[in-house]
């Protein structure tokens, strides 16, 4: 892993391309809060702004596995007709959220002003897509993902993942290996919980109780809304005695998706276990005050050994936050696109 250092260049590395050495796209954070649960609360409720007259809005669907499609929104740049020549930022929001997530339209709004497309990808089971699949959804799936990327090219794609859809795309990029698409180029993945197992616990700790709690009021309103449209597969069930997110991942996601308990769904699904085999310019942005992921997680030998990977790890920035002081205020997100556009070059 390269650590990008500030005014230093890297050392060039054989066979890894230049840009992840040289560090040159890379945009000073000059944090507008240095305390990561006001960075946290402060970007849920900041204002974000996708301007859809410039850059109209459409739906797309794509089938991914048996029984399963998921819904993509795709902003487009004016005056272009479609051109699968034409790069595009796709990115995939965290848990319990969807295409219309502040961080996934500003994403959008960045890539679109920088010269991208944007596609906001919703995870199974989101963005009112219940009536869509037969399953649930969790951290490590990464066949819907692995196909949508299929069905776009050869339309060159730049990955971008927030939180839990970081975790899916470095996942996929190490499932890719050296197989990795020729038309996707770069991945960025901001706030992944590279370690399931540490994170779940760092959020049961008494200071995430509000945390965690609105996090399981969201996932029993999305088993109820399953329940609703399919019953038969999704027995109306009263989770009240799910307590963390430990005890809902032991008691839905485990069973749900064949893994012998929470423990080994953490263990089989955690990206940690796949970084060491990416092959793909791939970029970390992890908050060291992130309230929801240790930092000690990336503590990960494999991780700090892959040439492929840079890691930039602001003191401050709370959980998918990073609100920056000046004009420019979604400082991961612009980070993430100067990445690509240094890439693109």
């Amino acid at each position: 892993m390269l650590l990008a250092d500030p005014g230093k260049a890297l050392t060039a590395i054989p066979g890894v391309p230049d840009v992840l050495s040289c560090g040159d796209w890379k945009v000073p954070f000059r944090p507008l809060l240095q305390q990561g649960d006001l960075q946290t609360v402060a970007a849920h409720y900041w204002p974000r702004f996708l301007d859809t007259d410039r850059f109209p809005t459409t739906s797309r669907l794509f089938d991914t596995d048996d029984d399963t499609r998921v819904l993509a929104r795709l902003n487009t740049i004016p005056g272009n007709a479609p051109d699968q020549r034409r790069p595009a930022v796709l990115a995939v929001h965290g848990l319990t959220a969807c295409d219309r997530a502040p961080y996934m339209i500003s994403a959008a709004q960045a890539a679109l002003e920088a010269g991208f497309d944007a596609i906001r990808l919703n995870v199974r089971n989101c963005g009112g897509t219940e009536h869509l699949c037969r399953t649930l959804y969790h951290s490590g799936l990464t066949v819907d993902l692995r196909r949508v990327v299929e069905d776009l090219a050869p339309r060159p794609l730049y990955i971008l993942g927030f939180s839990m859809g970081g975790n899916v795309a470095l996942k996929l990029a190490g499932e890719w290996g050296a197989q990795v698409p020729e038309h996707v180029r770069a991945v960025c993945a901001v706030s992944p919980p590279i370690r399931l197992e540490a994170c779940s616990k760092n959020m049961g700790r008494p200071r995430n109780f509000v945390y965690e709690r609105r996090f399981l009021r969201q996932l029993s309103a999305t088993m109820r809304r399953k329940s609703a449209v399919m019953p038969d597969g999704f027995p109306a069930r009263n989770l009240g005695s799910v307590r963390s997110i430990w005890q809902f991942d032991e008691s839905v996601t485990a069973p749900q998706f064949g893994f012998r308990d929470a423990s080994d769904y953490y263990r089989r699904c955690s990206s940690a276990a796949f970084v060491g085999d990416i092959q793909i310019p791939s970029l970390i942005i992890q908050a060291r005050d992130d309230p929801f992921i240790p930092f000690d997680a990336y503590d990960i030998p494999s991780l700090h050994n892959n040439p492929w990977l840079v890691l930039l790890s602001p003191k401050h920035g709370g959980h998918v936050a990073f609100l920056a002081k000046g004009r420019r205020r979604f400082w991961a997100q612009d980070q993430a696109i100067q990445f690509f556009k240094a890439i693109r070059r």
